[in-house]
Formats: C-alpha cells, structure tokens, sequence
C-alpha cells in the first residue's frame, strides 16, 4: 500500500504534534524562568552533566544530533554571553567545549525547571498505566530498525 490509511494518518499526526507541543512547552518554561533556550540548556546539560564540565566538541554534537557547523554557531553566541569557552583539546587534537562557572550556575537553576515542567506538560496528563505503555513503545521506536527484531508490544 502506497499511502497511509486514515487511522495510520491520525496516529502520525498526533504523534508529531504532542512532541512538537511538549518539546515547546518545556522549552518556553525553561526560558521564562531561566533566559535559557532549548539549545543552550541541551548544550549545559550535557556539558555539565555527561562530561564533567568539559566535553569534545564532536561528541556534543554528535549528542544533539547537530551538524558541527550549526553548533560551532550556537556555541559562538554562547561564549559571547559567558556560558562556555572552547579550549583546543589534548591529546589527539579536537576542541573541548568547557561550561564556565556562569554555565554551570545556569545548568543547575534550569534542572528543577526542566524536571517541574516535564512533570507538568508529559507526565500529569498520562496515567501511571500510560506513562510505562508510552514509555515502552518510546524505546522501541528510539532503537530503530534494528532494535525492533525481536521486540513484541
């Protein structure tokens, strides 16, 4: 069948626009209570988080899913305002990127934020029930197509 049935249609749609919703919502509360975008607070995340203040340049892009031109740009105007600096990294050559104590500072203000307004905008709406079943098909759809082999709801 080349087309999508009016039941798979649906499914799609409202796949994409609860995502795109609450990527959205958690990203503005993040931001009124912050002044950190979406971007910046996955970059300090993972930054303070993941890497201990100081990551690979290559790594945290690969992490966000980002060309590294677009996140050498972002990480351009995140210096300007103090977040992070990049350092020329050692061995092997590559750039770290390094959370500043301003960063840090941010990462750690933004993380209850971050977790009220997942609580708020995924998790309230979903009943306890909800949360594994969604949880679960989550996974399956986030191995791939080589991690559904095998898989059963």
């Amino acid at each position: 069948m080349d087309r999508l049935t009016t039941a798979e249609l649906e499914l799609w749609h409202a796949w994409k626009r609860a995502a795109e919703n609450v990527r959205a919502l958690v990203a503005a509360d993040i931001t009124a209570a912050t002044g950190l975008s979406d971007p910046d607070f996955g970059v300090l995340t993972r930054v303070v988080e993941i890497g201990g203040g100081r990551m690979r340049q290559a790594q945290l892009a690969e992490s966000m899913g980002y060309h590294r031109s677009r996140l050498s740009h972002h990480l351009s105007r995140m210096e300007e305002r103090g977040l992070v600096t990049r350092e020329a990294a050692s061995p092997g050559g590559g750039v770290d990127v390094v959370a500043t104590a301003s960063g840090t500072a941010a990462a750690t203000a933004a993380r209850p934020v971050h977790a009220a307004a997942v609580r708020r905008h995924l998790l309230a709406p979903l009943a306890d029930c909800d949360r594994e079943a969604v949880r679960s098909a989550l996974e399956r759809l986030a191995a791939g197509p080589d991690g559904l082999a095998g898989q059963s709801g």
